[in-house]
């Protein structure tokens, strides 16, 4: 039985989360159709830029991404500390910038606010309330993404229908161990389905965008497809009216969270960054059974500094995560989780225990 998406995200358990969404049929509506021939390799331009859009007005910031053919994976963390220290007006004007707003927010936020008697600023702030709620919540930043892609693919094809297969699935990542198994599983995608040679040629991926090999040409060719978009449907999501394509475009991006060896900054990824490439890096060309290149007997020292097992970490890479349920975390991390659900158990226990596990000594 699918379980709602509240007991799925919790930031009482972690901030930090892994999401895929897949195109309807898992039909290669993001790359070379083979019915008709025709690619759609821009549109993954269309995910990587709105990934960023979204980021720069949500409390949610983007750790990992890698957009395929036919789905996407996004690593995440939610910062509900930073959206409870933004005033009213800055909640109101995030969310207006997504979505038309009703009249007393537009009065609110204009010179006809003193205007305003009491009753009506007291509805605004209440209003405001609920979109600071939104403005970190997992499933509202996903389903603006995909709200906004789908329709400007319908557009241009010129369909209706669903783009998307369903509600996209997401994972706790419930400690370090977790997280930089999700990271290198995202950034090896394209790696591991034989569509790059090496990370940073890896397009439309983050790793590629962190060693500075982001490609200007994606946002051109994003851009290019402007012109095939004559009318916007009228889009509401739960009562929202979310703004016509031609104003939402051209919001700015946010930058990918920076990574801090000294896991002291509480909104960057908890690692050195050269230690994070060297382990992409080591755990791709392992994975790369016809290329000759092969690093010898060393492991990053991240691996050892988070007592996690490399070899087995190789073998399983490809299906780490497919291996875990609703949580990815080491033997005790599930545990814990489990205790505070009050279940008896949670899928992917055998897994932790065979890769987050320090070397037994010989």
């Amino acid at each position: 039985m699918t379980a709602p998406r509240s007991a799925l995200v919790s930031l009482e358990d972690t901030p930090w989360y892994h999401c895929v969404c897949r195109c309807v049929r898992r039909a290669f509506l993001c790359g070379e159709d083979q019915f008709s021939g025709t690619n759609f390799d821009h549109r993954r331009g269309w995910i990587v830029e709105r990934i960023q859009q979204l980021a720069s007005l949500f409390a949610i910031d983007v750790a990992a991404y890698a957009v395929m053919s036919n789905h996407y994976h996004v690593v995440v963390r939610i910062d509900q500390e930073r959206a409870l220290g933004w005033s009213v007006e800055e909640v109101l004007r995030r969310w207006t910038t997504l979505f038309t707003g009703p009249f007393l927010v537009t009065r609110y936020l204009s010179a006809s606010r003193a205007e305003m008697s009491q009753a009506e600023v007291a509805e605004v702030e209440a209003l405001a309330e609920v979109y600071r709620e939104r403005l970190h919540d997992l499933s509202w930043f996903m389903r603006t993404l995909n709200e906004h892609i789908a329709r400007r693919a319908n557009a241009e094809d010129g369909v209706k229908g669903r783009f998307w297969e369903g509600r996209f699935k997401s994972q706790a990542l419930l400690d370090e161990q977790a997280l930089l198994a999700a990271m290198a599983y995202v950034d090896l995608n394209p790696v591991r389905a034989g569509l790059a040679e090496t990370p940073e040629t890896s397009d439309y991926t983050s790793i590629q965008e962190r060693v500075g090999g982001l490609s200007k040409a994606a946002g051109s060719e994003a851009g290019s497809q402007e012109t095939t978009i004559v009318k916007d449907p009228e889009v509401i999501l739960d009562g929202q009216r979310l703004r016509p394509e031609a104003e939402t475009q051209v919001l700015p991006p946010a930058s990918l969270m920076p990574f801090d060896a000294t896991a002291q900054v509480p909104w960057a990824v908890p690692f050195a960054f050269d230690d994070y490439l060297e382990l992409v890096d080591w755990t791709g060309r392992a994975l790369r059974t016809d290329k000759p290149g092969y690093i010898k007997e060393r492991e990053p020292k991240i691996l050892a500094r988070l007592d996690i097992d490399g070899e087995r970490f190789i073998s399983s890479a490809e299906r780490l995560l497919k291996e875990f349920g609703t949580a990815v975390g080491a033997p005790a991390s599930l545990a814990n989780h489990c205790a505070r659900r009050q279940t008896k158990y949670l899928r992917g226990i055998q897994a932790a225990r065979a890769v987050f596990a320090a070397k037994q000594a010989a």
